[in-house]
């Protein structure tokens, strides 16, 4: 039965069948507010400039993860893919039995739910998510008095497509604002050129699907959202969690007629500074259909019936990227941006395949290694701070990191304890190395387990991996906690005594420890700063770990990230091209990382 309650409670009386909105998203891929409705005077974006002159537009909305997969994770959960261990570029794993992803509430309230064509879901389905999704899914498939909401999903933005070739360039290079942290060159111009191409054809098709809307006659009772999955396909925009990669357009127009669903300072061509991001948005589709959000939501609904106060800040994080490891939290308040590296000892720009494709990260990485960059250029090649902290309003590209400044120590120690408190309370998960996330939860969902005391001592992991990774010198707590009986917290001990280079203290771990991940870190410590014995003892226990077909698929990825760190002789490499893997049984969403780093070794 269609509810009515929240229209007649306004005083709204509508016909029969025809109570709620229909709720229409318009997406595209690896898009940042390079809009001309965002005063980017290089864009051509007539159709979306428009429909923001109808519309209110959100300054600092933000996507949850600077990648797809965990930010359109992040959507359909309503929850942080750290939570539900599901962070990861790409991963697969599912929620506990009573969560659903959000459009199933909206179809047991009767409305008709659809997605073209777009998932990567880094979650199992939980029931009947969608009434359709599929290439040819539409809102016009359903009840003529049936509700709608519908996703329209366009790719023509994707990163693959600002390197795809021939291109006949619409937007001259020469007018490219180039980032201070690219290098200038004919090739970054390029890139960033076709980019801006890619996004006038895609909003072209923008224009068109507000014209089939309007067609239908559905335009006066529709509410439109337009919106990015994240930053632009870039490097060091795509993958990152600071404003680069993490803000996206935000369009939203609400009819005349559901401006009882609209907030108080909505008015058409308005802008507005509320801080939104991905995990808000299946509490607001929710709260617009007059339902409340589930008590596992994470997000808050920032439109509809049940809109929530405005939160100070919007989180960001970064997990695996496809065959590399990294650990990053961030967040962003009015002004700032705060980053937390979990894993400083690794550099920004690791050799992630997909992204080498793109020919600005290989003129970039080429000019690095014959000095040719500016020290703010040099910077993604470097390893990184354990802390990061940029001022928005003074340095638009991130570049001057002001984590050190005395004057910004009260906003550094406000943030930094709101990152931790977030971790703290969603009980992130992804303080586990990835094999364990699985490990732990057994026959149950990750997010379970990360709530079970006895399986993740949550507080013990996360509290060591803040003060292995900082910028403490005192060893004694890392050496006490490396004989913790949790493998999580050893493992986090070990990574700060790598991070110190303290041999001694994990000559022993690389031996005796009963976790992989423990003694893939030892190793790490004793190939690079240990005696020609040591590195050839960790060389030897890491050929160990790294065949796939005798370990577990996460930690033979972890050693052979390792191993092509380390100075490997011939018979080393030939020993690490030999070796097997099938890949058809792993799932098909790990299907590549490994072959991509066996690669790695024939160079």
């Amino acid at each position: 039965m269609l509810r009515r309650d929240f229209l007649s409670a306004a005083g709204l009386s509508l016909a029969a069948g025809d109570q709620r909105p229909n709720i229409l998203w318009l997406t595209c891929e690896d898009t940042g507010p390079q809009l001309g409705c965002y005063g980017d005077p290089y864009a051509t974006t007539p159709n979306l400039d428009g429909f923001a002159k109808r519309s209110l537009r959100y300054d600092h909305a933000w996507s949850n993860a600077p990648v797809c997969a965990p930010a359109r994770t992040t959507i359909i959960s309503g929850m942080y893919p750290p939570s539900t261990g599901a962070e990861h570029m790409r991963s697969m794993t599912r929620l506990p039995q009573a969560m659903r992803m959000f459009p199933c509430y909206l179809r047991d309230a009767g409305y008709y739910c659809t997605n073209n064509v777009k998932e990567d879901y880094n979650l199992a389905h939980t029931g009947t998510v969608w009434d359709d999704s599929s290439n040819k899914a539409h809102y016009r498939n359903r009840r003529s008095d049936q509700p709608f909401f519908a996703v329209f999903n366009n790719v023509i933005t994707h990163e693959s497509q600002i390197r795809k070739r021939p291109h006949t360039l619409q937007h001259d290079p020469a007018g490219v604002r180039v980032p201070a942290y690219h290098p200038d060159t004919p090739e970054v111009r390029h890139d960033w050129a076709q980019y801006y191409d890619n996004i006038t054809t895609m909003d072209k098709w923008f224009g068109q699907q507000l014209q089939d809307l309007e067609r239908a006659g559905l335009s006066d009772n529709t509410v439109v959202f337009f919106y990015g999955d994240h930053g632009s396909g870039m490097p060091r925009s795509k993958r990152w969690p600071y404003n680069s990669g993490l803000q996206v357009p935000l369009l939203v127009h609400i009819p005349e007629r559901f401006r009882a669903v609209a907030p108080k300072d909505y008015a058409p061509g308005r802008s507005t500074k509320r801080l939104v991001s991905f995990v808000d948005l299946a509490p607001t589709v929710l709260s617009l259909a007059g339902l409340r959000a589930q008590p596992f939501h994470q997000g808050h609904a920032f439109l509809g019936q049940h809109a929530a106060p405005e939160q100070k800040y919007v989180y960001g994080f970064r997990g695996r990227m496809d065959e590399r490891y990294d650990m990053v939290r961030s967040l962003r308040d009015q002004r700032y941006v705060y980053i937390r590296n979990y894993m400083p000892h690794r550099i920004y720009g690791q050799h992630v395949s997909y992204m080498f494709e793109t020919p600005t990260t290989q003129v970039w990485k080429r000019l690095n290694d014959e000095g040719k960059l500016d020290p703010v250029q040099r910077t993604f090649w470097k390893t990184k701070p354990p802390e990061e902290l940029y001022d928005l309003e003074q340095d638009r590209d991130e570049t001057k990191n002001l984590a050190s400044d005395p004057a910004r120590q009260a906003i550094v120690q406000r943030m930094r304890a709101a990152q931790q408190e977030l971790a703290a309370s969603i009980r992130d998960v992804g303080f586990l190395p990835e094999g364990e996330i699985h490990q732990r939860a057994g026959d149950a969902a990750p997010y379970e387990a990360g709530h079970d005391p006895a399986r993740y001592p949550c507080q013990r992991v996360q509290s060591t991996a803040a003060y292995a990774t900082g910028p403490a010198t005192n060893t004694q707590p890392l050496l006490s906690a490396l004989k913790d009986r949790d493998s999580a917290v050893r493992y986090w001990a070990a990574t700060g005594l790598l991070i110190r280079s303290d041999v001694a203290a994990l000559r022993s771990a690389i031996k005796t420890d009963s976790s992989p991940y423990v003694k893939i870190v030892a190793a790490e410590c004793l190939g690079k700063h240990g005696s020609p014995a040591e590195k050839r003892q960790a060389i030897d226990t890491l050929l160990t770990l790294a065949p796939a077909d005798k370990n577990e698929m996460f930690v033979s990825l972890a050693a052979l990230n390792v191993l092509e760190m380390l100075p490997l002789e011939g018979q080393d490499r030939q020993a690490i091209l030999a070796m097997a893997h099938d890949d058809t049984k792993v799932d098909k969403r790990f299907q590549g990382y490994i072959p991509r780093m066996l690669e790695r070794f024939k160079s």
